[in-house]
């Protein structure tokens, strides 16, 4: 099985893309990046230079991916969402004589996305953060800040404001100032379980 490509697609040299994968029409795929298997890549979205990007990953349509950003397998970036990479960032040199280049360069800052998580819709992520393993970020949040696995987070900036299954289904919505505790929470839609104790989140019957 090999990849699909819309005709109007740009793909630049040294770009792997994985089986199975769907790049759909207008996507710009910058130099080095890495798509995994059985991806889609939403039309007009944007994937800078050497970007990684694992297996059975969704990327939706206008996602702009920039340099420094990895997508580890089975995670979600919906519609419109913006990865950022630089902190106090300028178009020029001091002089304004020289364009900084697009490449990625020492101030190019890391971000990753771990798998199984997703970030909604029209969502800004500042570089250097990292989103954890089957973490949601709610529609046009704004993350400033990691992720922990599972959490739930939203608003500007984001905060957390509950945990969420494998499955995506809530587990649990955190009392405000109050740090969350629980031996076991069975979520609703799938029977998998969970223990929930403050920031961190274990699975007690993971799939598989």
């Amino acid at each position: 099985m090999t990849a699909f490509v819309e005709p109007s697609a740009i793909i630049e040299d040294d770009v792997c893309i994985g089986a199975g994968t769907h790049v759909w029409d207008h996507v710009h795929i910058r130099r080095g990046a890495r798509i995994g298997e059985q991806c889609i890549i939403g039309e007009k979205a944007h994937i800078a230079y050497d970007v990684c990007i694992g297996n059975r990953v969704k990327i939706g349509a206008f996602v702009y991916v920039s340099p420094g950003v990895t997508v580890e397998d089975g995670a979600m970036i919906s519609m419109g969402t913006v990865f950022t990479n630089e902190l106090f960032p300028r178009a020029t040199t001091v002089d304004l004589k020289q364009l900084r280049p697009s490449e990625p360069t020492e101030r190019t800052l890391s971000t990753l996305v771990r798998q199984g998580a997703t970030i909604g819709a029209n969502s800004t992520i500042r570089g250097g953060v990292v989103i954890g393993r089957f973490a949601m970020a709610g529609m046009a949040s704004l993350l400033t800040r990691s992720v922990p696995d599972f959490h739930l987070v939203i608003g500007h900036p984001a905060r957390s404001v509950g945990c969420v299954c494998r499955c995506g289904e809530l587990l649990i919505r955190f009392a405000p100032d109050s740090p969350a505790a629980a031996d076991a929470v069975t979520c609703s839609a799938c029977g998998l379980q969970y223990a929930i104790d403050g920031q961190a989140v274990s699975e007690l019957t993971p799939p598989g």
